[in-house]
């Protein structure tokens, strides 16, 4: 991809060369969330920005290019859907000029079930139109899995609440459907999939214990798991 060109520039002229930026949108996965905790009587995310994948990102790259300054952007919002990061994708995002943009959604958009499919499906083409146009690089990247099982020593009820909802909808398929939709269109575009999401299937597949891999035992990687976007990602701009 032009984003390792750019890297490469900018390791042989460190002065006339323009500083690579990558920009990730995405939800509370990419704006480094993880556990969760009762605030007020509401569920409260415990983030760690500077643990999340585009870190990792950033680890990698000056592992491989020391000297080279990589500017990252992290446009990732708890909570946050396509819909809401379209909105903001020109203020968030564009305004940086970015090189590259990581676009990830799905396990907020999907818990609207058939309601938001088409939405997420819009909102996402927007986001990608309105990308290339701008000139940058785009990758779309799959999420992680939700929990499908509910982890029932969670002290407080209102986190097995949440998990009971999010479980029947990962059971009933739903963020499949809208990743596949998204796929669809990534491949109408010509738009470079990292999907992530079937690694984390194959995982359940083999019968590890997904809520192990879960922060919050619901949707949010540990740390570690983090790094599995982060190799996925890089993998995907060097060509691979």
């Amino acid at each position: 991809m032009k984003i390792i060109e750019l890297i490469k520039q900018k390791q042989r002229d460190l002065h006339g060369s323009r500083q690579p930026v990558i920009a990730f949108l995405g939800d509370s996965v990419t704006q480094g969330c993880f556990d969760l905790y009762m605030q007020d009587g509401r569920l409260k995310p415990y983030t760690a920005s500077n643990k999340g994948y585009h870190e990792r990102v950033r680890e990698i790259f000056q592992y491989l290019y020391p000297e080279v300054p990589i500017a990252i952007i992290n446009a990732g919002i708890s909570g946050d859907s396509a819909k809401g990061g379209r909105e903001r994708l020109d203020r968030d995002v564009l305004s940086f000029s970015p090189d590259l943009v990581v676009v990830c959604f799905g396990l907020n958009d999907a818990c609207l079930c058939a309601d938001g499919i088409e939405v997420y499906k819009n909102s996402l083409k927007d986001i990608f139109e309105r990308v290339i146009k701008s000139g940058a690089e785009l990758i779309f990247m799959t999420p992680n899995v939700r929990t499908d099982s509910v982890d029932m020593l969670r002290c407080e009820q209102r986190f097995n609440e949440v998990a009971r909802d999010v479980a029947k909808n990962e059971k009933d398929g739903w963020l499949d459907r809208y990743l596949e939709s998204a796929r669809d269109i990534c491949g109408e575009m010509d738009i470079p999939v990292c999907d992530c999401n079937k690694i984390w299937k194959i995982l359940r597949d083999n019968e590890v214990d997904i809520n192990k891999l879960l922060s919050n035992q619901i949707n949010h990687p540990t740390e570690e798991l983090h790094k599995i976007f982060a190799y996925e990602l890089v993998r995907i701009m060097f060509g691979r």
